[in-house]
């Protein structure tokens, strides 16, 4: 697993950060680092680096199956 930076805009993302060269077609996980209040998420005022993102990255992607399932849309909102 490999995070890369990007922006979403005009309903496309951009990467910022590409790909490793060899990538021609691959499945991506997308978060949008919003709050609730609609702002961006600061990651390192919250005190998570780099390193620490694609660490919790890491250990997080074994539930990403489960919060993809259609019938996890019922908690999107609570």
């Amino acid at each position: 697993m490999q995070t890369v930076r990007g922006i979403y805009k005009d309903g496309r993302v951009q990467l910022i950060t590409p790909p490793p060269a060899d990538v021609d077609q691959i499945p991506v996980l997308i978060t949008f680092l919003i709050d609730e209040q609609g702002q961006e998420v600061d990651l390192k005022k919250q005190g998570i680096g780099p390193e620490d993102a694609a660490d919790l990255r890491n250990r997080l992607k074994c539930f990403a199956d489960d919060w993809e399932r259609p019938e996890m849309a019922a908690y999107d909102n609570l």
